[in-house]
């Protein structure tokens, strides 16, 4: 489930409800509450029409590299005629726009960072993945995963490029109460790399000392 968090007053709540509709998990705060909640989120959706200057620079500063959630400012058209195009956005949204436009952009900036589509499909290469209908393909053939190797390889794919350590892994996959060791990631990303590659498909690259990260070689 796809974590956002919206900054702004009671008119973004139809626009949060909406979201909430379609399956996000949204957490609307009031502009003057002193610090998000203590959570990751993939978006955040900033009223820069009532947030004061600092507020919107400190949100702003912060949401840097691929890391960072993605940013999606609403404005008004006034502050459209002077607005820094060098601020570290992803995507604007006039005020006063339907929901379905917020919900639109943000699919929009979550299909830019993880190549998520609005059907559910993940494509990296060779390999796709129907989020919807928990299958995968490599090279349009089917691939039989177990549900942890399909959890753990749509985790790897929709954070590729990135470096996890087996405990992150352990956490993000299996929870932060499963008492197994740093070998159980290594077995499941063993049986995944031998399900899913061949001469022609590697995917999981082994950084030594680290963890693991899922890549697409050209």
């Amino acid at each position: 489930m796809r974590n956002l968090l919206i900054i702004g007053g009671e008119s973004l709540r139809p626009h949060a409800e909406a979201l909430q509709a379609e399956g996000y998990s949204v957490c609307l705060q009031p502009p003057g509450a002193a610090e998000p909640p203590d959570a990751g989120f993939d978006v955040i959706v900033l009223d820069l029409t009532v947030l004061g200057e600092d507020a919107a620079k400190r949100f702003l500063e912060g949401s840097q590299g691929q890391d960072s959630p993605a940013v999606i400012a609403v404005i008004d058209s006034e502050q459209l005629t002077d607005f820094d195009p060098a601020r570290n956005l992803d995507d604007l949204l006039l005020a006063g726009a339907a929901p379905d436009e917020l919900s639109a952009r943000v699919r929009q900036v979550l299909w830019k960072r993880s190549r998520l589509d609005t059907k559910n499909i993940l494509k990296c290469g060779g390999l796709v993945m129907d989020l919807a209908n928990y299958t995968v393909h490599v090279a349009g053939r089917p691939v039989d995963l177990t549900y942890k190797e399909y959890e753990l390889l749509r985790f790897l794919v929709t954070n590729r490029d990135r470096v996890f350590s087996r405990e992150t892994l352990l956490n993000k996959v299996w929870g932060y109460d499963f008492y197994g060791g740093a070998r159980t990631v290594d077995v499941h990303i063993r049986r995944l790399r031998s399900k899913i590659e061949d001469h022609h498909n590697t995917f999981i690259e082994t950084v030594r000392n680290v963890g693991y990260r899922f890549r697409v070689l050209p």
